[in-house]
């Protein structure tokens, strides 16, 4: 009787032993390509029974669309894309491709049919001629931004500096003339100086392929013009002062006759102008009622001589 049960539970787990379902696996779960490039999909199943399974890749997106179905690829991938085993290969990959894919092995002669694995392709983009917004001018004191962005790279990129083509240190202290965000591009001067004049470029880089450099821009610090500003001022001073005092004596009937209030709309007429030419000298619009002095008379001729 002990022999007889012994026997038994051999067979069992003999049995056992050799009823293991379909089993997917993948070498990568994460591929990282150049653009333009191959990209291998690995997939390495194992049946139970079952010599000839069938073999299904999906990609997930909104909608889950088929890569290879019943021995065909399908879509963007036909005539660029090879199987070897269930293993696939894609050729000059492209945005487009990115993304998550699926290995479906069905082997309907095994305990468990269906077995998965999941491949996840990330296509690197090497870095571009990034944009570069670089003021030409700007006054001493002044709060000034120069920016630089490249939006195709991926990753995203990281961006650097140069002023006169020396590359500009990213600052350590928050005493520093300027900051600098090496992620977003931003360069940041919180009150420039002439000695900041210079020609201003950005390098963008990621890692992937060689980084590129815009064309850049020379920005020039200049000193406030303080003469001028003070000019300005005195002209609209003189201007509101004339016009005012004009105001003033029409009020109190001083200018109710013509000629003085032609000589006052005149001078206001004339401050106007002053201001709007930047100073320069203008004809004067005073003597609209100047009247001539009268000529002297002729010398005194004989006309008739006198008898005595």
């Amino acid at each position: 009787m002990m022999e007889r049960t012994s026997l038994c539970l051999l067979i069992v787990l003999t049995h056992c032993s050799f009823s293991e379902a379909v089993t997917v696996s993948t070498t990568r779960h994460k591929v990282e390509v150049r653009e333009f490039s191959e990209a291998e999909l690995s997939c390495i199943f194992q049946t139970e029974t079952d010599h000839n399974p069938r073999i299904e890749w999906k990609k997930k997106g909104k909608d889950v669309s088929f890569v290879y179905y019943d021995g065909h690829f399908r879509g963007p991938f036909e005539g660029r894309a090879s199987i070897q085993g269930a293993t696939v290969t894609l050729r000059r990959v492209t945005q487009g491709d990115a993304g998550e894919y699926r290995c479906e092995i069905s082997a309907p002669l095994d305990t468990i049919s269906l077995g998965e694995t999941n491949v996840t392709l990330r296509v690197l983009v090497p870095p571009h001629i990034p944009s570069c917004e670089i003021p030409s001018a700007a006054v001493t004191g002044s709060v000034v931004q120069l920016r630089c962005s490249d939006h195709m790279s991926i990753p995203p990129a990281s961006y650097s500096w140069y002023k006169d083509n020396q590359l500009l240190p990213h600052p350590r202290s928050a005493n520093a003339t300027y900051m600098m965000n090496q992620h977003t591009g931003v360069l940041e001067f919180k009150a420039v100086a002439k000695e900041d004049t210079g020609q201003y470029r950005c390098l963008a880089s990621n890692g992937v392929g060689t980084p590129q450099m815009c064309k850049g821009n020379h920005m020039k610090i200049e000193d406030i013009n303080l003469v001028a500003i003070v000019a300005t001022v005195v002209v609209v001073c003189l201007l509101v002062l004339v016009c005012g005092c004009g105001g003033f004596l029409h009020r109190n009937g001083i200018t109710s006759r013509r000629p003085y209030r032609s000589f006052w709309i005149s001078q206001c007429h004339g401050a106007a102008h002053i201001s709007s030419q930047n100073l320069h000298r203008t004809e004067d619009t005073s003597n609209v009622n100047y009247n001539p002095p009268p000529q002297e008379p002729q010398d005194f001729k004989h006309t008739q001589s006198f008898m005595l």
